[in-house]
């Protein structure tokens, strides 16, 4: 079989989507009912759509990028912050600890009061939900780095900005990429939840509109295309971290 054929027959995206519809296929003659339409309905629908659906999901990813943007400009000074200085670890941590176990969904409400119905109110509950955990990414990373390392940088007498540059980015990125991996699917399912209050845009409240409809190829539809929402977000980042960290063995392919 020709190599380049192989590599596209097996690549991990395509195989896994297969593989989901097998699955899905699976139940859809297992259960045999009408909550649960046949994929190929559900594919037929999604490309048939396909005007609509980019709208929505165009949207839902300025909404996520823009948390996620937002959480990382906070979240990385913070965390390194954090990491370098035990001071400000031992006021800062049981702080982070109180705060990151609470659900931040339960702050939605809230947020709408304070910051109205618009796109506002959701972007910064998803940055609230985001923010923790890339601050305990970025923290765990620096203190990995040996100490050893820092004494090294200290005998060519670096500044403190060349041992930041030269010395923690580069020791945080993988951890700090585990985190925007984390986050990135945590902030998916935080924004279908936001999007079901007052919004008629976004892949949620598509989903959501189309169940109180019944209508379940719509639904499954839009569900398929929040995963490859997912996936493009994830390949995204798998190849952002291989060019950023060479010398790493990447978590995914």
């Amino acid at each position: 079989m020709n190599e380049k054929l192989k590599m596209v027959i097996f690549h991990p995206v395509l195989t896994g989507f297969l593989m989901t519809m097998m699955v899905w296929y699976l139940g859809y003659v297992l259960m045999d009912t009408r909550s649960i339409p046949a994929p190929w309905q559900a594919i037929i629908y999604l490309v048939e759509a396909s005007d609509v659906m980019v709208i929505h999901l165009g949207a839902s990813f300025l909404r996520v990028a823009v948390a996620l943007g937002i959480a990382l400009m906070i979240g990385v000074p913070i965390g390194i912050l954090t990491g370098v200085s035990s001071r400000f670890n031992r006021w800062f941590s049981p702080f982070l600890y109180y705060i990151y176990p609470i659900p931040k969904v339960a702050f939605l409400p809230v947020l709408m009061l304070l910051y109205g119905l618009g796109n506002q109110s959701k972007i910064i509950l998803m940055v609230l939900i985001i923010v923790f955990q890339i601050i305990l990414s970025v923290r765990d990373g620096v203190r990995q780095i040996a100490a050893t390392q820092f004494t090294v940088m200290a005998s060519f007498k670096a500044s403190k900005l060349a041992t930041l540059r030269f010395l923690i980015i580069p020791a945080i990125l993988p951890q700090l990429f585990s985190g925007i991996r984390v986050s990135i699917g945590v902030s998916l399912a935080t924004l279908f939840f936001a999007e079901n209050y007052a919004t008629t845009y976004g892949i949620g409240y598509f989903i959501l509109s189309a169940w109180t409809k019944m209508n379940y190829v719509e639904m499954f539809s839009g569900i398929l295309a929040l995963s490859f929402l997912g996936i493009l977000m994830f390949k995204t980042l798998d190849v952002t971290e291989r060019k950023l960290t060479p010398w790493q063995t990447p978590a995914t392919s």
